[in-house]
């Protein structure tokens, strides 16, 4: 007999993605009652309320046509070797991370751990995670990571405004040093505003914190234009002041660097992207935030504990779930529900393969080719700025000789950072080399006629930093970092690690959730693409067409899908799209003078990130 419809793909995705087959969805019809789906929708769904047209989005292609199709947008986008910095490098991710936990469905399916007997695997991650960022802050508690760095410093400004209101203070500034990424400070300014936390910038060594109104600080520790401060005296300043004290900080350079815990920070956040997460155009990354024991009812997010079970063994659970919105709703220290937590795991394991050793060669590796490429600059005539720093430098020239400086670059395939003030910024990482050191000197110079030897200017490289910046406490004690450091180790550690969990490997997981998503395979390849991988954040716009692309597509469809005028994706997880969501409604409102307009309904049944972003617009 013919095959119907064999004019169509033979690999589309309903077959093989949606489980119900036709017997079974007659089967469940028959149990209802029911004829037809065509019949299910008229019962349960109100005519009044029905589409009644046809989408107007393409037919769907099969797999492999996606694939193809994809390739094919991936070619738009230009791969430059990006030194931009400001929070995102370039990184090795080791092959038994990508192959074992990016790329395993076993780890990028499973539900979250609210069943702990079931998820015991991740959660070991999930602290290893918590104990890399703990050891390296120099704080005794860190959560099991947040969305990206700049919201990770809203909540530390957050819990700066709370802790200081439950003393009893209506302490509403917050101060943010310039030196600061900017992307950072946007967040912070968007994030304060319905607070009525009125954000104060400037240097760093000029604030005055015996200010009445101010409740916290946010230094950047390195600098976004590299510098290395040593902030122990501003600290002290602050604490004396009733001042709390958030620093937005590197963890590869803080293996070398004095941590924020030991100069008396209370709160510590940043990105752990260079731990062998790709850039991906920004995102997803795993944030961290870390602080002080006694602020620990305040902090946001997910925080994994080890416990015992009933026969006495040691058993890992979700800790201090009392502060969450799943269980706290409108009274919830964040919004923020599961955050990045696979991305978490491949930093942590990133840790856990490289170890205290091996993470420290890989910093004063970067550290060092950094010292080479300043004191090559130097000996060519160049100023470079600043004095102290780890992996960026930043070269102050004139316009005209910044403009042919960059021109040479583009055409070697290479992104600076451009300033305001015409100066050039680089940012060297995991994947540079003496070789590319080279390649630096020859754009800035101009031809490829050094009059020295790198290697005769390698040879009078000091690494260390003078007494009070250099780090002389351990960090990584713990066996697990230990002891996985060849490959075949590290497999059987998260095979181990993979057996403890349930995942959609091997089983259907019944239970309903806005994380309930299944990534087919055809959807994840592409992740690992270099065209969409090592794209930088900031690239200039012409090396993204292919992901701009990408994004008008999905949101023209989703607009067509969803009946709005236009989408945005700027959201990175559903409780920031609710927040979005709050604010924009918030500003339709007050466009029409209608500041009146401030309370908002949501059903007891809701999901509690829904109560909890509401408060955030208070």
């Amino acid at each position: 007999m013919t095959t119907q419809n064999w004019r169509q793909p033979t690999d589309d995705f309903i077959h093989r993605h949606l489980g119900p087959t036709r017997a079974d969805i007659q089967e469940m019809l028959a149990t209802l009652g029911l004829l037809s789906l065509d019949t299910l929708t008229d019962t349960a769904i109100p005519s009044d309320i029905r589409f009644r047209r046809a989408l107007d989005i393409p037919i769907a292609d099969g797999e492999q046509a996606v694939l193809t199709r994809l390739k094919d947008i991936a070619s738009k986008n230009q791969v430059y070797r990006s030194l931009i910095g400001m929070g995102y490098y370039d990184c090795v991710t080791p092959g038994v991370i990508q192959r074992n936990i990016l790329e395993n469905p076993a780890w990028y399916t499973q539900y979250t751990p609210y069943q702990a007997e079931i998820s015991q695997g991740r959660l070991e991650a999930l602290v290893n995670f918590q104990t890399m960022v703990a050891d390296l802050t120099g704080l005794p508690l860190a959560n099991a990571s947040l969305l990206d760095e700049a919201t990770a410093a809203a909540e530390a400004m957050a819990m700066c405004y709370t802790i200081a209101r439950n003393t009893g203070d209506e302490r509403k500034e917050f101060f943010v040093s310039r030196d600061c990424h900017p992307q950072t400070l946007a967040v912070l300014q968007t994030r304060a505003e319905p607070l009525g936390i009125v954000i104060k910038t400037g240097v760093a060594s000029s604030v005055d914190c015996s200010r009445p109104q101010l409740c916290g600080l946010l230094l950047q520790y390195p600098a976004t234009d590299g510098y290395v401060s040593d902030f122990s005296t501003l600290v002290t300043q602050a604490h004396e002041a009733g001042v709390l004290v958030a620093v937005a900080t590197d963890l590869l350079a803080l293996t070398l660097l004095r941590s924020p815990g030991e100069f008396g920070a209370d709160i510590a956040v940043g990105s752990t992207q260079r731990f062998g997460v790709p850039i991906s155009f920004g995102g997803p990354h795993a944030a961290f935030l870390a602080t002080r024991e006694e602020y620990k009812r305040q902090m946001p997010g997910r925080l994994v504990g080890v416990s015992k079970d009933v026969t006495g063994k040691p058993a890992i659970r979700l800790s201090l779930q009392t502060r969450e919105q799943h269980i706290r709703r409108e009274k919830a220290t964040s919004n923020i529900c599961t955050a990045q937590v696979l991305l978490a795991v491949m930093a942590a394991m990133y840790a856990v393969y490289h170890g205290p050793d091996g993470l420290r060669r890989i910093a004063e590796r970067v550290h060092g080719l950094t010292l080479l490429l300043a004191e090559g600059l130097r000996r060519l005539g160049f100023d470079v700025l600043p004095k102290v720093f780890f992996d960026t430098v930043r070269i102050p020239v004139p316009k005209a000789q910044a403009d042919h400086i960059a021109t040479r670059a583009n055409e070697q395939g290479i992104n600076f950072r451009h300033y305001e003030d015409g100066s050039i910024g680089i940012s060297l990482d995991e994947v540079s080399s003496e070789e590319e050191v080279h390649r630096l000197l020859h754009i800035f110079v101009g031809h490829d006629q050094l009059p020295f030897r790198l290697s005769d200017l390698a040879d009078a490289i000091d690494l260390n930093y003078s007494a009070p910046l250099a780090r002389t406490s351990k960090y990584l004690t713990h066996e697990v970092f230990q002891r996985n450091h060849s490959e075949h180790e590290m497999l059987r550690y998260l095979h181990r690690l993979q057996a403890k969990d349930l995942s959609l490997v091997h089983s259907m997981i019944p239970l309903g959730s806005c994380t309930m998503k299944l990534n087919a395979t055809t959807e994840m390849l592409p992740v690992t693409w270099p065209e969409f991988a090592r794209l930088h954040p900031f690239a200039p716009t012409e090396q993204t067409r292919g992901y701009r692309t990408l994004f008008e597509q999905l949101e023209s469809w989703l607009a067509e899908i969803a009946g709005f005028a236009a989408f945005s994706l700027q959201p990175n997880a559903g409780s920031q799209g609710e927040y979005s969501g709050l604010m924009m409604i918030r500003a339709y409102h007050r466009s029409k003078g209608e500041t009146h307009r401030d309370v908002c309904l949501i059903p007891v049944s809701a999901h509690g990130t829904n109560p909890a972003s509401k408060v955030l617009l208070v």
